[in-house]
């Protein structure tokens, strides 16, 4: 769905009934009215508010690959938006063997399960059956990746992110806005994360980091950045390589992007001095079949490209695609950096007898 204000205009009138019902959702679960369940290992959930992005995936990959290092054995439970897939319990990466393509599992899941070896990624639309699931295999910590609505699960944590360049959005709710929910639902959180903050936006988020402060007091704010890691290609098996020597440097480069935030990659891309002939931004979770990427590719041979660059969750929707192609074709790597303060602060909120971790 395009989120234009002319389509929120549309679904104003309809709103007000829309967050009443998310409220009584709220309500019968707190009344027990609707179940939900505990695990015997802490939940971790990162989720938003808002439609659309807002840094999830980065912070997830972030937050697994963190308590891997101390020892943990995290498993991912994710929805698996856009995947075929349609069993109850769908296994990505049992933690050392990709079974699931990214057509199969969604786009999100699969870039989760190929870039965080030794990590299992399950998805499954109820998701506590991949979380009991995940449990069997041996995880000893759970990460909800969009996990803040799905209240049938209880977790220890929950994070909220906001982008720190789109914030609310118009802080209406759907389908007159932005919101998944009411403002009010915010009191869930035990966290709140900025993410994608740098210099030239770092006072609109400390503006909006005191504002929530304010307004839920007691719960912490946080603040994320990203970092280029660096260019990967497609193997010939489809999978995900780093490109040691940054071609991205040299040469002209079409850029397209299928995320929720399209212009932030070609922000990205400028700011690291990549030189671009076009650029071509499409809705989130966009399947790329062989007919669009050779029509991308036609676009790029005649604004006089040297190759084709995109976003890395973009790749791994291609590798059943992007074979002879005529020209080269590049993902960018992004990372999050963050304090390590702020993993410090999620273990402080898991009670010792539950954590279960070293």
């Amino acid at each position: 769905m395009k989120t234009t204000a002319f389509y929120f205009a549309l679904g104003r009138p309809f709103a007000p009934m829309y967050s009443a019902a998310m409220r009584l959702r709220e309500r019968m679960y707190n009344q027990g009215i609707l179940r939900s369940y505990r695990f015997p290992v802490p939940v971790i959930s990162v989720g938003n508010l808002t439609l659309g992005g807002s840094g999830k995936t980065p912070m997830v990959q972030y937050l697994a690959r963190e308590f891997q290092k101390q020892g943990y054995r995290p498993a991912i439970i994710s929805r698996g938006y856009g995947g075929r897939a349609t069993g109850k319990i769908n296994i990505v990466s049992d933690g050392s063997t990709l079974l699931l393509s990214a057509e199969q599992a969604g786009d999100e899941p699969r870039l989760l399960a190929e870039t965080l070896p030794g990590i299992p990624v399950l998805t499954g639309i109820v998701r506590r059956l991949p979380a009991q699931q995940a449990i069997d295999m041996g995880a000893d910590l759970l990460l909800l990746d969009d996990g803040f609505q799905h209240l049938q699960i209880r977790r220890n944590v929950n994070l909220v992110l906001f982008s720190t360049d789109h914030l609310a959005g118009n802080s209406r709710v759907f389908p007159g806005g932005d919101l998944r929910e009411p403002v009010v639902a915010l009191r869930r959180a035990t966290g709140f994360v900025m993410t994608g903050v740098r210099e030239s936006n770092r006072e609109r988020a400390d503006r909006f980091g005191a504002l929530l402060e304010n307004r839920f007091p007691g719960i912490p704010v946080a603040q994320v950045g990203y970092a280029v890691d660096g260019p990967v290609a497609l193997t010939g098996k489809g999978m995900l390589v780093p490109v040691a020597d940054n071609p991205l440097s040299r040469g002209r480069w079409f850029a397209f992007a299928g995320i929720a935030h399209p212009a932030s990659f070609r922000r990205t891309l400028d700011e690291h001095g990549v030189e671009l002939t076009g650029f071509r931004p499409f809705d989130d979770h966009q399947h790329y079949s062989a007919e669009l990427l050779a029509k991308l590719s036609r676009e790029a041979s005649q604004s006089g490209a040297s190759g084709l660059i995109t976003t890395e969750k973009d790749m791994v929707k291609l590798a059943l695609s992007a074979t002879n192609l005529p020209l080269p074709l590049l993902g960018l790597r992004m990372q999050v950096t963050a304090d390590p303060a702020l993993v410090r602060s999620i273990v402080a909120q898991i009670p010792p007898a539950e954590f279960a971790g070293p």
